[in-house]
């Protein structure tokens, strides 16, 4: 018996007469199980992410001379090939939900045949058995997740461990159904000391002998040179900061070495006062434990057995080596959003996991540094609505005139101690600017000026600037005469110490002496960047390396050390930078007040 997704190509062409040059006929697909192929009148769910589906080509009875076939599913973007008379293909979903599959034969001759179309439905994976958003006003903090009849472990804090208004779901306007809120409400997030407070579950929440994934976003007030636990589960795992390494790292208990702990350790260096997204999988099955920062894989190592039995989990302290009952590494700073899987999410669900998708659908931004110069004067600007209170210091011959910083693209400047954001996690920037026609009317062609940045080793982790590309001729008002005038254009990216750059580019060339509003988006967890003019994006989204950047926040020039170069003669409104990604033009006017 034919598939049903082949069978009604089949019948069409049966009986007809096939010249020698005809292509080749709809091959037949044959879908293993555990998926089933979805019917007009059915459509069964089956296997889930992770779960590998099998594929067998093969090629119309009348057909003869099939050496390959083309395929291509609607979760990738190019098409494949395989090649064989009937072959055996395979593809292991990484999110729930309707695919669809089509295939099409190729004869000797390189010709491709009409295509035959197979969907099924792939199965959601086993649901959180455990989530903390740290919301409540007071109280323990409630487990909301959702796996069908798993035990709830509300998380009681102690030791003085509060909650504030430092949420990593910024301000929410719908609820967890997307049901629009009467009023915005700020989100919050657990705050610890370092120095004893702690959040506790009633009991184990994993099996930690079992496959298993876990999921925070944290901001650490500080690091150094201790250890400081994000999750641990007494006799399983702990995610945590590695200080002898400087990173990010997971560790599991050995069946026979109780106290001893294999290390899964970040490349990335860790770092402080910004919020990042931590995942850690053990797969049991592939023995293997991954470990994920702002969504990306980051290690990979051999995942040993269970440890002692499982304990309580905790939030924020980790049972010392060797005792049942002393805690250590203490971690200082926010943990928001915990999640935990008894499965192993793919890459792709971290990553939708990383990308925190609000209720109405749109990416969670928390607003971290909000500097506006309006009513501003002195030596400083002061973050008064973000919750952060990072402090912009002007130098040089930067000014605030009431309602803007001066800058006079000479050594004017204004800089933050530290970044404001994970350079390599998502983030979203937007300033005001008005570009100074006077000044930059002299600069030539590659000449460039930074707005704002984030310092890198070897440049900037990302930049905001405008550069002079060359010249063109345009009519003097005064005189009547055509002369000759620089033309730039307002780039975001990343900026090279060299001056190379990977950037997206207006479609317009700036226009000097009118404020306009400039946006950068960049969504790590696609590892690409694009630059909003107004509230129109600008060019494509382009891919850019990923870089951390430990430096400091600088407005108006780039810096290295001490010393500061692309001076931008420009006057600047306000400068806002959020944790999280904008998704669309929309969220954009609403995060900017429109």
């Amino acid at each position: 018996m034919l598939p049903a997704a082949t069978a009604q190509a089949h019948q069409q062409r049966q009986g007809s007469e096939r010249a020698e040059d005809t292509r080749p006929l709809p091959p037949h697909i044959l879908l293993a199980a555990p998926y089933a192929e979805c019917l007009p009148d059915d459509c069964p769910k089956a296997g889930g992410p992770g779960v590998t589906a099998k594929f067998t080509f093969a090629p119309d009875e009348t057909d003869t001379d099939i050496v390959s076939y083309r395929y291509h599913l609607s979760s990738q973007d190019t098409w494949s090939s395989v090649t064989g008379e009937t072959t055996t293909v395979t593809y292991t979903p990484q999110r729930s939900g309707l695919y669809r599959l089509e295939v099409q034969a190729v004869d000797q001759g390189g010709r491709a045949g009409e295509s035959t179309t197979l969907t099924f439905m792939v199965a959601a994976g086993k649901t959180d058995v455990g989530r903390w958003h740290f919301a409540e006003a007071n109280g323990a903090a409630l487990d909301t997740g959702t796996h069908a009849g798993a035990v709830r472990h509300d998380a009681t804090l102690s030791g003085g461990a509060t909650r504030d208004d430092r949420g990593r779901r910024g301000v929410l306007t719908h609820d967890s159904e997307g049901v629009p809120l009467p009023s915005p409400v700020t989100d919050r997030g657990l705050v610890l000391d370092g120095g004893g407070q702690y959040a506790e579950t009633n009991g184990p929440v994993l099996d930690s002998g079992e496959s298993y994934t876990l999921s925070a976003w944290v901001r650490p007030d500080t690091l150094g040179d201790r250890d400081r636990t994000v999750l641990a589960q007494n006799g399983g795992f702990r995610l945590s900061y590695d200080a002898a390494r400087g990173t990010w790292a997971v560790r599991a208990a050995r069946p026979d070495e109780a106290d001893h702990r294999t290390v899964v350790a970040a490349e990335q260096p860790a770092t402080p006062k910004v919020w990042t997204h931590l995942a850690a999988v053990h797969d049991a099955t592939a023995e293997e434990t991954r470990l994920y920062v702002n969504g990306r894989l980051q290690a990979t190592g051999t995942a040993p057995g269970a440890g002692a039995p499982d304990g309580p989990l905790q939030f924020g302290r980790a049972l010392s080596a060797g005792s049942a009952t002393e805690y250590t590494d203490y971690f200082d700073g926010s943990i928001d959003e915990v999640a935990l899987w008894q499965r192993p999410l793919t890459d792709t669900e971290i990553a939708d996991e990383a990308r925190l998708v609000s209720g109405d659908g749109r990416n969670a931004v928390e607003s971290v540094a909000d500097w506006s110069a309006d009513g501003a004067t002195g030596g400083a600007l002061t973050d008064t609505a973000s919750g952060y209170d990072a402090r912009l210091t002007l130098s040089g011959g930067a000014t605030l005139d009431g309602e803007t910083l001066v800058l006079d693209g000479v050594d004017g400047a204004a800089t933050a101690d530290g970044p404001p954001v994970d350079g390599a996690g998502s983030f979203t920037v937007s300033t005001e600017v008005t570009l100074n026609g006077a000044d930059v009317s002299t600069w030539e062609a590659g000449r460039a000026g930074q707005i704002v940045g984030q310092r890198a080793a070897d440049g900037s982790t990302w930049g905001l600037w405008y550069e002079t590309t060359g010249t063109t001729w345009v009519l003097d008002p005064d005189t009547f005469e055509q002369i000759s005038v620089p033309v730039g254009f307002w780039r975001f990216g990343r900026l090279n110490a060299d001056g190379t750059y990977v950037a997206v580019t207006s479609n317009e060339p700036a226009r000097p002496d009118r404020p306009i509003r400039l946006t950068g988006v960049y969504d790590a967890q696609d590892g690409v960047i694009k630059l909003y003019v107004g509230t129109n994006q600008n060019g494509d989204a382009r891919s850019v390396p990923n870089a951390s950047g430990t430096g400091g926040f600088t407005v108006g020039a780039t810096t290295d050390g001490e010393s500061r170069t692309r001076h931008l003669p420009a006057r600047i409104g306000d400068v806002r930078v959020w944790a999280g990604a904008a998704a669309s033009s929309q969220q954009l006017l609403e995060m900017n007040g429109g």
